[in-house]
């Protein structure tokens, strides 16, 4: 196998050298019919020799094989004309036909199919009719159905040639641009995974150093005058921190591979933990009234922390935009087969929509549900404040099994 490989990558690297060879060993073969006498008492013997014009024309079909890959046409139509010419003034003929052969093969394996076979069809019906009505052999003779033979095994051969090429390109391109698309899809993944990380990053980090930063401005503020609140100020900074870090070692765990340390087990957060979130807010000044609606009914694990992230990012914001003495209210709902989640404060709403819509946490959040075939629509509402609203379909996902039983009570309460 190792041998065929390294001839067929020399014959396509040395194209002319090899057509050199394969004429002189069409010459050869030519030569050596043109010796046998096939009509001997006891069969075909070396009984005869060919005369100088047959040699010649022998020769010159040779000789135009050599140019077979540069003009296939040319060297067809010269092969035709000197195997007409012999079949028409040999005597005994020779056989110049294996050089036509040779050239019609060479043209059908590089068209089409009709114009192969039109070809063939017309230099069989050029080369078989002339053997035929001329010379004293009869037109059924063997030397009149060789040529007929030859010639139609040869247009053929080059015709299967051709669509074994063609269809070893086609699987080729296929396999290319195969390859081509697990690439692009592998890449499209990565780049869709670390949207994905940066998106929880954000919400992270944006609401637990919200909260650190108040209540450390709570503690500096009230350090000498009531250090007691300064004292629990502080406490919330350090569970604060604790959840952040926490959360940052789950969503970096991600990125771990096969063999690294053992990742956090704890699962990803969801509306089981509504309730510590919301009074992480109450906690840093910011009363929120809650009304939940179904809270024992399980949903998805993307459908539960996508709700999680767009409570986190709506109330982060609502701390950062929506001044000191601001309100919010949530309500996390089921309708239909999909949950909607509202959270709306009573803020100053001068300016909130360009403020709002300057960072990454609205983008974020429409990533989140967009990404699950959901809706999510914020703006500023009549009279002052902001309003955030999502809807994420549930009903085409199948529901999980972590239980949902820490979820908030059916209840709206004001801290």
């Amino acid at each position: 196998m190792s041998t065929l490989v390294r001839a067929r990558d020399w014959q396509k690297a040395h194209p002319l050298a090899f057509d050199a060879g394969l004429a002189l060993a069409v010459l050869a073969c030519m030569l050596l019919g043109s010796f046998v006498e096939p009509h001997g008492p006891r069969g075909p013997y070396f009984g005869r020799s060919p005369d100088g014009p047959s040699i010649t024309l022998m020769l010159a079909g040779s000789v135009a094989l050599i140019f077979r890959r540069r003009s296939p046409w040319l060297v067809l139509a010269a092969t035709v004309a000197v195997s007409l010419v012999e079949v028409i003034t040999g005597e005994p003929r020779a056989p110049v036909a294996m050089c036509a052969v040779i050239a019609l093969f060479t043209v059908a394996a590089r068209t089409d199919r009709p114009t192969t076979w039109r070809v063939g069809l017309l230099t069989m019906t050029l080369l078989t009719g002339t053997a035929m009505l001329t010379g004293p052999l009869p037109w059924y003779a063997q030397e009149n159905l060789g040529v007929f033979a030859w010639t139609g095994m040869a247009a053929a051969a080059g015709d299967a040639v051709r669509s074994r090429r063609a269809f070893v390109d086609a699987i080729r391109e296929r396999a290319e641009r195969a390859e081509r698309t697990r690439e692009e899809e592998a890449r499209r993944r990565v780049a869709e995974e670390r949207l994905r990380i940066a998106r929880d990053l954000h919400d992270v980090v944006a609401h637990h150093i919200a909260l650190v930063n108040v209540q450390a401005g709570v503690a500096a503020h009230v350090m000498d005058k009531r250090p007691d609140q300064a004292k629990e100020a502080l406490g919330h900074v350090r569970e604060a921190s604790r959840s952040a870090l926490d959360e940052l070692r789950a969503t970096v765990g991600l990125l771990r591979q096969t063999g690294d340390p053992e990742a956090p087990t704890e699962p990803a957060p969801g509306l089981a933990r509504l309730g510590d979130l919301v009074d992480g807010f109450r906690n840093a000044g910011i009363p929120v009234e809650v009304a939940c609606a179904d809270e024992h009914t399980p949903l998805p694990a993307a459908v539960d922390l996508a709700a999680y992230r767009v409570i986190q990012e709506a109330l982060t914001n609502v701390h950062k935009h929506a001044g000191a003495d601001a309100k919010a209210e949530l309500s996390v709902i089921r309708v239909g087969g999909n949950v909607e989640i509202t959270v709306i404060d009573d803020g100053p709403g001068a300016d909130e929509p360009a403020e709002r819509s300057g960072g990454h946490g609205l983008l974020g959040m429409r990533e989140r549900v967009s990404a699950l075939g959901g809706a999510l629509t914020a703006g500023p509402r009549y009279g002052g404040g902001f309003r955030v609203h999502a809807i994420l379909p549930v009903a085409d996902r199948a529901a999980t099994d972590r239980p949902a039983t820490d979820r908030p009570a059916t209840t709206g309460e004001t801290a």
